[in-house]
């Protein structure tokens, strides 16, 4: 029932910034715990950052700094504002989502989207 769709992958310079999204249908938003993975090829996919419910971030040490991940409940969407952009951020990015259960039950994600190709040269 629930959705996650990813938008607002591409090519950019290294250096450069991108934002994605990942619009939530199919139940209400506020009820999930929000994050971003990422896999390059040949790697294993690996957790990049996290909101919670009272939007408290957790971030990898190789994004901090540079990538913001924030949500906007009216819009039922999350975001990751990728700046100062390097060749090995390049990865299909994956938006998930976890039931929130009166905590986040980080782990693996109830629901992802079909991700989106982010490629910095």
């Amino acid at each position: 029932q629930v959705q996650l769709v990813e938008s607002g992958g591409g090519s950019v310079q290294a250096g450069g910034s991108l934002r994605l999204s990942c619009e939530l249908s199919g139940d209400t938003f506020s009820n999930y715990c929000m994050g971003w993975y990422r896999q390059a090829p040949g790697k294993e996919r690996e957790g990049v950052a996290t909101v919670d419910t009272d939007d408290s971030t957790t971030y990898a040490d190789s994004v901090k700094g540079r990538f913001t991940i924030s949500q906007d409940n009216a819009k039922n969407t999350l975001y990751l504002q990728m700046n100062s952009l390097k060749t090995e951020d390049t990865a299909v990015y994956y938006c998930a989502a976890w039931l929130w259960v009166g905590y986040c039950p980080f782990g693996i994600p109830n629901y992802w989207g079909q991700g989106t190709q982010v490629t910095v040269s």
